[in-house]
C-alpha cells in the first residue's frame, strides 16, 4: 500500500504514484489532488521504502504506522496537543519504545506523524497487510 505514495524532495507533502511517462512519473498531491510529472533528477522515495533505526535494527515505516493508528484509534495525532520536541519525543517512545534516539531525530518524528496524518486524512488506514502482497504480485510479475 505505501509503495504507491511517494515523498519528492523541495516538494510539500505527500503524492501517490498515478502513472509512469517516459523518463518521469506522473504523481498526484494528496493535499491539493493536482497531478503532474515527477523526473528523474528529483529525489523521490517512496514510503514503502523507508524504514526508522531502532536499537535492534530497522522497522519498517508501515509497521510504525500501524503502532501509531492503534495509539491513537485510528485518528490523526495533534502535535499541537503533545507539546515541545522533547514531549514529541516522549510520545514516539511510547509507540516505538526502541527506536535509536542518537540517529532518529525529532524532525523526523515530526515527519512521520504529518505524513500519518496526511494518510489518515485521505482515507489510507491500512499499512502492513497490504504491502505484503503487492510485495508478493511485484516478485511474481518478475
Amino acid at each position: 500500500m505505501l509503495r504507491k505514495f511517494l515523498s519528492i524532495s523541495g516538494k510539500q507533502g505527500l503524492f501517490k504514484l498515478v502513472n509512469q511517462g517516459k523518463n518521469m512519473l506522473i504523481v498526484e498531491s494528496l493535499t491539493t489532488g493536482k497531478r503532474g510529472p515527477a523526473y528523474a533528477h528529483d529525489k523521490i522515495v517512496s514510503l514503502g521504502d523507508i524504514s526508522i533505526y531502532t536499537t535492534e535494527g530497522d522497522v519498517a515505516l508501515a509497521e510504525v504506522f500501524e503502532k501509531i493508528k492503534e495509539a491513537n484509534g485510528g485518528k490523526a495525532v495533534d502535535l499541537k496537543a503533545i507539546g515541545n520536541d522533547d514531549k514529541i519525543r516522549e510520545y514516539f517512545k511510547t509507540i516505538l519504545p526502541d527506536f535509536d534516539e542518537d540517529r532518529v531525530y525529532t524532525t523526523d518524528i515530526k515527519k512521520v506523524f504529518a505524513w500519518y496524518n496526511q494518510l489518515i486524512e485521505n482515507g489510507v488506514d491500512k499499512f502492513t497487510a497490504e504491502e505484503k502482497e503487492e510485495a508478493a504480485a511485484d516478485e511474481a510479475e518478475k
